[in-house]
């Protein structure tokens, strides 16, 4: 009987230490066991311009969520702030990256009409008052964040019913004076990514087709060269969201129709023009055409000297019906006014306004506007066609936030498309100043909605900001196949990124939203099991060993010196 009552001390002692331990063990998790939601976020581009920073600098989020609603004075240093574009405050926002006031961290929520996914207003062109001033409240937000510095993580998000449900909460809280804190709980935001790299040496790819004119018997001459060129990639606020339906998606389909429509003419050697016809898809267009420039100065001096003059297509689709002819040398030029006046004379017929822009070009200033430029740095004669009157700033329009599907119209393009393709037909077949329709409608040589529909589409859907794009990306290879369908002699140029831009990684990411209990809860919860384990520890020591023996488990032990005597 004597040699068992350790033993039975020690189950009981075991059992003490088991709850104990599971005390613990909840308490810990009490902040994590109850996940509200999980929303896939996209982080606000990181890059630097010869070696100045810009965009987001962090990546990593662990900070509780709060909104415009916190009470005066509030330190939100630990505190992302969730902001709805619906609600936006920009004067605010300006002021707090401007001044670099202490923040967690930025959460913008979108509007599903932003969203890639987004099509169920795709084949309506009517935009509301509304969606338009989000759309200029949307614009400001992105210029001011591409051209800051943030030294604390920013996302974008888009609505939905759990993220709403969440920011109803906190909206709650914060409007009773109970911001989210370690001491009063709340919701947590946590994104949980490794730390952002550089992208080493950045590739961009051009893409080019040919398709040979007819050339006589004895005729030595080289045949003249008509170039249409449109760049593929863009650059936005989010790289993960900038797909540029219209900057410059619109013109890349514009390019793939026009090669599809001469390459049924080209086919026929009784239809192919005494002209050779250059199609070229350029990478590097938001960083100073650099792309473009590099795949012009890849031609020898006899292939450059060989083009007539190039068309570059930029931001034809979302337009009424003005467009805008940006040349760089004078409109007095012999080819420009050519060029002009060919054009001029398609558009009456279409109903589409014309008009001329003349930007000088300084050799010595390293920005280039519109890719026209380029072929003018090397004195080739070049015009870009654009809905744009005015070039926009560097970074700036060239797959956005507010550049999705549902706000190009497809009519504008294939207004663009009939413009361009019969301006250039008639020169290459010398019909100037004839009113003959070569692409007219319900004819073998129409212009193809479907066709237009299924590229822009495809092109709505998919980023395309260059540093994130392989050698081999899908879509690099599409259209590589697209245009060995209808073109000759297809030739892909890898090169490397200007070295004045670095770019980094970490685009998209999973935020889990947790609700959290405050220090408060966790004391009381402590608290309540501590006492439930100490009142069932005690019942069942005197249940099983006797009052005496759970008294004598709080005696203090007799000294050694007592036990020797």
């Amino acid at each position: 009987m004597v040699q068992a009552k350790p033993g039975g001390e020690r189950q009981v002692l075991e059992s003490m230490y088991s709850m104990i331990a599971l005390v613990f063990i909840l308490v810990a998790c009490v902040e994590l066991c109850d996940a509200a939601t999980v929303v896939d976020v996209y982080r606000l581009i990181q890059y630097d311009i010869s070696g100045a920073p810009f965009g987001s600098r962090l990546a990593n989020l662990n900070h509780h969520a709060g909104s415009l609603h916190f009470a005066p004075g509030s330190d939100l240093s630990r505190t992302v702030l969730i902001i709805p574009l619906r609600e936006l405050n920009i004067s605010f926002v300006k002021e707090y990256i401007t001044q670099n006031q202490p923040l967690g961290g930025l959460l913008f929520l979108l509007p599903q009409i932003f969203s890639i996914e987004n099509r169920e207003r795709a084949k309506s062109n009517h935009q509301t008052d509304g969606e338009e001033l989000l759309k200029n409240d949307l614009a400001e937000l992105e210029k001011l964040l591409i051209h800051s510095k943030i030294p604390y993580p920013v996302y974008f998000a888009f609505e939905d019913d759990d993220i709403e449900a969440v920011l109803a909460d906190v909206k709650r809280n914060d409007a009773t004076g109970q911001p989210a804190t370690a001491t009063t709980g709340g919701y947590k935001l946590v994104v949980s990514v490794p730390e952002p790299k550089k992208r080493a040496s950045p590739t961009i790819t051009n893409i080019q087709g040919w398709l040979s004119g007819l050339k006589t018997d004895g005729d030595a001459n080289q045949l003249p060269t008509i170039a249409v060129v449109a760049s593929y990639d863009t650059f936005g606020a989010a790289p993960a969201l900038s797909v540029g339906s219209d900057s410059n998606g619109s013109g890349v389909v514009a390019l793939l129709e026009i090669a599809r429509l001469f390459s049924v003419l080209y086919s026929n050697p009784k239809t192919r023009g005494r002209y050779n016809l250059l199609f070229g898809l350029t990478s590097g267009g938001p960083y100073n055409y650099n792309g473009t420039h590099k795949w012009l100065r890849s031609f020898d001096q006899r292939q450059r000297e060989s083009i007539d003059y190039a068309i570059c297509l930029n931001s034809i689709g979302s337009g009424d019906n003005d467009l805008w002819i940006h040349v760089s040398k004078p409109p007095e030029n012999a080819y420009i006014k050519q060029i002009f006046e060919g054009f001029s004379n398609v558009a009456e017929e279409l109903g589409v306004k014309v008009g001329l822009k003349h930007k000088k070009i300084n050799i010595s200033n390293p920005r280039v506007a519109w890719e026209h430029e380029q072929f003018s740095r090397l004195r080739v004669t070049a015009a870009t066609l654009s809905e744009l009157s005015v070039a926009p700033e560097l970074l700036e329009s060239t797959g956005s936030l507010v550049d999705g599907r549902p706000f190009v119209n497809e009519a504008a393009i294939i207004k663009s498309v009939k413009l361009v393709a019969e301006s250039l037909a008639r020169h290459i077949y010398g019909h100037e100043g004839k009113n003959v329709q070569i692409f007219a409608d319900n004819s073998s040589l129409a212009v193809n909605p479907s066709y237009i529909k299924s590229w822009l589409d495809l092109l709505s859907q998919t980023p395309r900001v260059a540093p994130f794009l392989s050698k081999n990306d899908p879509f690099i290879l599409a259209l590589k196949k697209e245009l060995e369908d209808h073109t000759d002699e297809v030739n892909v140029q890898h090169e490397v990124l200007d070295g004045m831009f670095t770019f980094y990684d970490s685009t998209r990411a999973r935020l889990n939203v947790y609700q959290v209990a405050s220090v408060t809860f966790d004391l009381l919860l402590l608290l309540v099991l501590g006492s439930y384990l100490i009142v069932l520890f005690s019942f069942l020591v005197i249940t099983t060993r006797g009052l005496d023996d759970l008294i004598s488990l709080f005696r203090r032990p007799p000294s050694r010196k007592v036990k020797t005597a």
